[in-house]
């Protein structure tokens, strides 16, 4: 009998450790603004980091944020940068002793060619919740969807013999948020470029320019028949952030 109570009182204490702990993880566009509900939200993934098993799963969700605290506002110690309705995940972690975890990141998560993978490991102790900003983890790049010319598109040479070759394109942040002149994420202080190679050797290059809201365009010179890939990539100098898509076409 008192090996029996011995045992219970053993158990009772174990799972009376075990406490909800909730994680506040948001994805922080590299020199923008947060991944929320706009853009399709961002994946996180938290898992146990000694035997993988995934603790909490899902997508954020919410506002990009206010762009004057994030973008505009000097940052103190202590001072935060996101408010109730900022995109996060928040997950429940049921834990019943100090746990070190892995924080993955997918964003943008409905962009897979912009996609980028980011990732943290952090200790967290039952019932002590990270809340607030919580966990951010920033995501590079941009998010560049070439519209003009299409994938795989077949061209004749003599539709554009002797004529400028349109390369258009949109370009966003990663937070979606959007590129203008003269604006928070102004086009003039960002290289948007075309690289085409045919047939696996480069062939040329050429600028891209802005003509509306997120919409670059651009000429690219073809004179001869083949099997065409085209980068457009778009770079920040000032932070290194950088962006590329990339099709193929073929002019016959």
């Amino acid at each position: 009998m008192k090996n029996i109570v011995v045992l219970f009182l053993s158990l009772f204490c174990v799972f009376s450790y075990a406490k909800e702990t909730k994680i506040t993880v948001r994805a922080k566009a590299k020199d923008a603004k947060f991944i929320g509900s706009s853009l399709g939200g961002a994946y996180v993934i938290i898992r146990n980091k000694i035997n993988n098993t995934i603790l909490a799963e899902g997508k954020t969700s919410g506002s990009t944020g206010n762009t004057d605290l994030i973008m505009k506002v000097p940052k103190l110690r202590e001072s935060s940068i996101a408010d109730d309705t900022t995109g996060k995940f928040l997950a429940t972690l049921n834990i019943d002793e100090p746990t070190f975890i892995s924080i993955e990141v997918l964003s943008p998560f409905n962009h897979k060619q912009a996609q980028a993978k980011v990732s943290t490991e952090l200790w967290v102790i039952p019932g002590k919740d990270i809340l607030g900003d919580g966990i951010i983890l920033e995501i590079p790049g941009f998010i560049i969807d070439i519209l003009k010319p299409r994938t795989h598109q077949y061209i004749t040479l003599n539709s554009i013999s002797g004529k400028p070759f349109q390369i258009q394109a949109n370009i966003v942040m990663m937070c979606g948020c959007v590129i203008d002149k003269g604006g928070v994420w102004d086009s003039d202080k960002f290289e948007t470029k075309v690289i085409l190679n045919k047939d696996g050797k480069f062939v040329g290059e050429s600028n891209l320019s802005l003509v509306s809201t997120n919409l670059f365009e651009g000429n690219i010179s073809i004179s001869t028949p083949g099997n065409y890939e085209l980068f457009v990539y778009a770079f920040d100098p000032k932070t290194g952030n950088t962006g590329v898509d990339k099709i193929n076409y073929v002019v016959y």
